[in-house]
């Protein structure tokens, strides 16, 4: 699967959106090993500390259903909006995926790309890499 058709995925993740209080839809298309791609969109609550962001709804749904293995994730709040993925978004990815491809776009709109170790140096890893 392309970057691109990836960020389509992402898109049509980010029309399920709750994001009423800070209207700053995300979307994110997460891409198994095996081709699967899992949806995920940021869902907010009057809680504000309850929200969740697209990235990890997507890894939580994609391991609750036996995936743990990740080629790449793209994520889009849209066209003209940049958003990489947060420092909390990028510990969950490196869990289960320190190598994996993360696509975003820039405010112009462009595909951006970087391994996800290049976007988390220096990450907490408490796991023996064996058990990976």
């Amino acid at each position: 699967m392309t970057a691109r058709e990836l960020m389509a995925e992402a898109e049509r993740a980010r029309r399920q959106s709750y994001s009423p209080y800070s209207r700053f839809a995300v979307g994110a298309a997460l891409l198994t090993r095996d081709g699967r791609v899992i949806h995920g969109c940021n869902i907010e609550n009057a809680s504000y500390g309850l929200a969740i962001c697209a990235e990890r709804n997507a890894v939580w749904k994609a391991v609750s259903e036996g995936e743990r293995e990740f080629e790449a994730i793209a994520v889009t709040a849209g066209r003209g909006e940049g958003a990489p993925p947060c420092g909390a978004c990028r510990q969950v990815l490196h869990e289960f995926a320190p190598r994996v491809w993360v696509y975003w776009r820039d405010e112009r709109g462009r595909i951006l790309k970087r391994r996800l170790e290049q976007l988390l140096p220096l990450a907490f890893d408490h796991l023996p890499r064996k058990r990976r």
